[in-house]
């Protein structure tokens, strides 16, 4: 058995319509949303209208809160900018996620799934670290980290 690709996505300093373009360009047919709350100041990125506007193009939304980085952690990273320091709480936090992990797990092995955060950067954020978690589970295999073009 073939383990799917898991690809990841961060909307920062993304363009609305550059962001849903590049999901369109790799076939993603399902948006895991991996921030703790779907919420955001750019426009477009919060769960209702992001949800309304992927599914305008045919591709699924999911948010699984439960993946999200908790409060604590956001708040300490904010502080002191340290991700070794932030990776491993958060590492701590996964240990607890067995059934939203599982999920994901299983999402990904019938969907073509793209995970969603904010930071464009993904070795500055939480998902790379789902996304490693889900290969040492044996619930995903690559993982390809995808970047929006920039806006011109």
């Amino acid at each position: 058995m073939t383990l799917s690709t898991l690809l990841t996505l961060g909307y920062e300093e993304a363009d609305l319509d550059a962001f849903l373009a590049t999901l369109e360009e790799h076939g993603i047919t399902l948006l895991v949303d991996t921030r703790e709350r779907a919420q955001s100041r750019r426009r477009g990125y919060s769960k209702t209208a992001l949800g309304q506007a992927l599914a305008e193009r045919g591709i699924g939304y999911r948010h699984l809160r439960a993946l999200g980085t908790p409060p604590s952690l956001r708040k300490e990273y904010r502080l002191s900018h340290d991700f070794a320091l932030l990776e491993r709480g958060y590492h701590a936090h996964l240990a607890t996620q067995g059934e939203a992990l599982a999920e994901l797990g299983a999402l990904a092995a019938r969907e073509r799934v793209c995970l969603l955060c904010y930071e464009a950067d993904p070795a500055a954020c939480h998902r790379s670290l789902i996304a490693r978690r889900l290969q040492v589970l044996g619930l995903v295999g690559a993982v390809e980290h995808l970047h929006v073009p920039p806006h011109s």
